[in-house]
């Protein structure tokens, strides 16, 4: 059991929800957070309402369970979006920034808010959900694609930066996962007749394979083995074809990554 403090960001549903229960269970104080606040329900934990893109919401959150406890000991920056499958250039400028802003920069202002109380305390954790495309590149997922590698190179770099201040961060990659995260995908708001048929095909392949993937808790439990681990690493895979996909992507040669996933998705050559 572990008596630490954990805030656990897009908690309110998925694997930010799946994670918040099993962190409580395992024996953290969880406050979990989502942009909306709280929603009707029994929950294992507390449920703030935060939305990362604004500096002033994060700072009152962290504010709040700093001055009920004088300490955290565990963020999982988990809250993020996507863009429903769809050629890079049906998105405009203002929707990449607006998914970097979550997705990546959410991140960031979450990383800096706990930081400072982390260094006093000499220790904490920091575990970032990142993907399988933040190694792996997924054709009409362009921009959530980028913002996963994004938070690959910055969980790396910010782990070596905060090991001697006794702090450790981590990514978890896992690959499809069946939650409501879908149902909260932005429209590209800059379609392009040219790809109308294959953004068709595409859509229908993911949620096909999203229908038999595996559900948060592959994620929740990998969330906690990265946790509690004396050495944690950098980078967790979550789920088996997550692990497979990661030996592929180092081990077999870039041509036949290539086909595989063109071949996955039905693409034609």
């Amino acid at each position: 059991m572990n008596s630490g403090v954990a805030l656990v960001t897009g908690a309110s549903s998925g694997i930010g929800e799946a994670t918040a229960n099993r962190l409580a269970k395992a024996g953290y104080k969880v406050y979990g957070t989502s942009r909306r606040g709280a929603q009707a329900g029994q929950r294992t934990f507390e449920i703030l309402p935060l939305d990362v893109t604004r500096e002033a919401s994060v700072e009152a959150a962290i504010t709040e369970v700093m001055h009920l406890h004088n300490r955290i000991d565990l963020l999982v920056n988990n809250a993020g979006f996507g863009v429903a499958p769809a050629a890079a250039e049906e998105s405009s400028l203002e929707q990449a920034r607006a998914i970097f802003d979550t997705n990546f920069f959410g991140i960031v202002r979450m990383t800096r808010a706990v930081l400072p109380h982390m260094r006093r305390q000499g220790s904490g954790r920091i575990i970032n959900i990142g993907s399988v495309l933040g190694f792996l590149p997924m054709p009409y997922m362009a921009l959530y694609s980028a913002t996963k590698h994004a938070v690959a190179g910055y969980s790396e770099s910010l782990d070596h930066e905060l090991r001697t201040m006794g702090i450790r961060v981590s990514v978890i990659e896992p690959a499809y996962i069946k939650t409501p995260f879908d149902a909260n995908f932005m429209a590209p708001d800059a379609p392009l007749d040219d790809y109308r048929e294959v953004r068709a095909a595409v859509n229908k392949r993911v949620k096909e394979v999203v229908e038999g993937a595996d559900g948060p808790e592959v994620v929740a439990e990998t969330v906690l083995q990265a946790a509690l681990a004396a050495n944690p690493k950098l980078r967790y895979a979550a789920g088996g074809l997550a692990g497979r996909l990661r030996l592929l992507r180092r081990f077999a040669p870039a041509g036949l990554v290539d086909a595989g996933i063109r071949k996955d998705l039905r693409l034609t050559t």
